[in-house]
Parts: structure tokens; C-alpha cells; sequence
């Protein structure tokens, strides 16, 4: 199947939007070319601001430059963009509701050789705890593209979390996205599994993992963390026999959580969660070696969801 690089989907997604849409601006804090806001750079000099390493400031100048009308694209690494801003993004940006969009780029465990200071597994659960903030997590690059475009209808800050790495893509070009969706990737009629991010795709091999075993896996992809709906949730769980997450974050607090949370009471399925446990990253080679190491490839998803139907 065909990858794709979803940083270089975002970028390009800025300067086509860019064309129509004077009012966006971008700010990078010394990471343009890793983030890929380095294109913007190149198309609209004029509109693109170079903050350097000091991400409080640029989350402070963001929220002033949307307070003045304009929509201002931050970018930089999920961890920087998180942990260093936290007071900033709270009271500056999404106490007034300021339309800013924060991108945190090489999000997860993508940034495999940088090791634990750089691998950001809590972005966007600490993200989701804030009021007002909107959280999307796109499984690949046609589905960036969709979410920096929807992003310029909508009112109040967003904060997206981009995969370092090339993904195989699964969002057909041509269908309308809508943030607060969850979009079905696969039919299934024995398990479904929510996915996020990086954990569609291994969620997709899973389910061929499953076939193979005799057992119908439905795939659905939560491309919006925040707002989650549990009418949504609800309506692919109908009539199935168990239920799986599976999230490129730590557990807790993350969408296995949040998923929980919302329709317990209401849905008596089994549940299995696919995350990280209490734990930072760590240091790899390769992305697929702390894919495994951390227990999210195909293989424990499968695992778990047989497990879920007591196979």
C-alpha cells in the first residue's frame, strides 16, 4: 500500500490554504524543516514568523496574532508543543477561545532515534483535560490535508498530533470530512476496534490477522479525539460481541479511557485497550522496534481482541 508523509502533507496543506486564505500565518520554533512549515516559508515570507526555540512565546504571540483576526498555525515537536506552552496554551489561548491551530509534530514514539525527551506519548491526553481545546490525531496523509482545511471553519483552538513517519493511506481523496466523526476503514460483524493515528494502520493488519483466525474485525478510525461522541461510538458498537482500542499514547487517560468512560452503563461488551503503559519511550532504530517493544503492532491487537472474545 502506498506511504505518504503526513508532515509533508501538512506543510503543503498550509501553502495551498494559504492561496485563498489571507489571514493565516505560521509560526515554528527553529523546526521548520522537520515540521515542514518550511513550505509556507517559501510561498509567503511575509506571513511566516521564525520564533526560535521558545515555545511560550510563540504560543503567547499566536494567541495575540488570532485576537487581532488573523489564523495563526503554530509548529513544532508534540513535546515542546505541549509541555513547554502548557500556561500559555491554558490562559492565553484556550481560556478566550483563540483560533489558533497548534500542530505537534513527530508525535508518539515516530521520533524513534531521539529517545525519551523527544517522544511524546502524553500530548494529547493532557490536550484533551483542557476546556475549549479540539484534538485531532490524523491516521494519514490525505486525512491531514482534510484537517488543516477544516480547521479554517472552525471556531476556537486545535491542537493536531502528526506522525514523523510515512503511513500507509486509507482516507479515500474524494469523501467530506467532518471534524467530531469517526470514519468506519473496514466492515467488521464480530469486533470493533477504535483506532488513532499510526494504530489504524496497525489496526488494519490486525483485522486481516483476525480473518484468518475465522473472526470479523470492523476497523473505525477516531481521527477526533476531542470532541468525542458517543453516539458515534455507540452506533459502531451495535451488534458487536467485544470492543478494542488501540492508541499510539500512554493509557491513561487516553482513548481507551475516554471511550470507557463515555458509554459505561450503557454498552456490556468486552473491552481491551491497546496503549502504552506507565512508562516513557525510549531510544530504537527503527519506529517498528518500539512499535513492538511497547506492544503495538498487529499482532497484540489481534491478540487482544481475541482475548475480548474469550478466544
Amino acid at each position: 500500500m502506498e506511504r505518504k508523509s503526513l508532515r509533508m502533507a501538512y506543510g503543503e496543506a498550509l501553502v495551498e490554504e494559504g492561496k485563498t486564505h489571507p489571514e493565516i500565518v505560521v509560526l515554528e520554533a527553529d523546526l521548520g524543516k522537520s515540521t515542514m512549515s518550511c513550505l509556507f516559508k517559501e510561498a509567503y515570507p511575509e506571513r511566516y514568523f521564525e520564533m526560535g526555540i521558545a515555545e511560550q512565546n510563540m504560543a503567547t504571540t499566536a494567541a495575540g496574532l488570532a485576537l487581532a483576526g488573523k489564523v495563526p498555525f503554530y509548529s513544532t515537536f508534540a513535546v515542546f508543543a505541549v509541555g513547554r506552552a502548557y500556561d500559555q496554551i491554558r490562559c492565553g489561548i484556550a481560556i478566550p477561545g483563540a483560533n489558533v491551530r497548534i500542530c505537534g509534530s513527530s508525535c508518539g514514539l515516530s521520533d524513534f532515534g531521539d529517545g525519551k525527551t523527544h517522544q511524546s506519548i502524553e500530548d494529547a491526553n493532557i490536550m484533551c483535560t483542557i476546556p475549549n481545546m479540539t484534538v485531532l490525531n490524523p491516521c494519514d496523509a490525505v486525512e491531514t490535508r482534510k484537517m488543516v482545511k477544516a480547521m479554517l471553519t472552525h471556531r476556537g483552538p486545535v491542537y493536531i498530533r502528526i506522525n514523523r513517519n510515512e503511513l500507509p493511506v486509507y482516507t479515500p481523496p474524494d469523501t467530506a470530512y467532518e471534524i467530531g466523526r469517526m470514519y468506519r476503514i473496514r466492515a467488521g460483524s464480530d469486533v470493533v476496534i477504535f483506532a488513532t493515528g499510526a494504530m489504524v494502520w496497525k489496526s488494519m493488519l490486525a483485522a486481516d490477522l483476525l480473518q484468518d483466525a475465522g473472526i470479523s474485525a470492523e476497523v473505525v478510525n477516531v481521527s477526533s479525539l476531542k470532541p468525542l461522541r458517543k453516539e458515534e461510538i455507540l452506533k459502531y458498537a451495535a451488534g458487536k460481541k467485544a470492543i478494542v482500542t488501540a492508541d499510539e499514547a500512554t493509557r491513561i487517560g487516553g482513548l481507551g479511557s475516554a471511550i470507557a468512560a463515555l458509554i459505561i452503563g450503557e454498552v456490556n461488551l468486552p473491552f481491551a485497550q491497546i496503549a502504552i503503559d506507565d512508562q516513557f519511550g525510549t531510544s530504537a532504530y527503527t519506529y517498528e522496534e518500539l512499535l513492538e517493544r511497547y506492544g503495538l503492532t498487529e499482532r497484540h491487537i489481534a491478540a487482544a481482541a481475541r482475548r475480548a472474545l474469550g478466544q
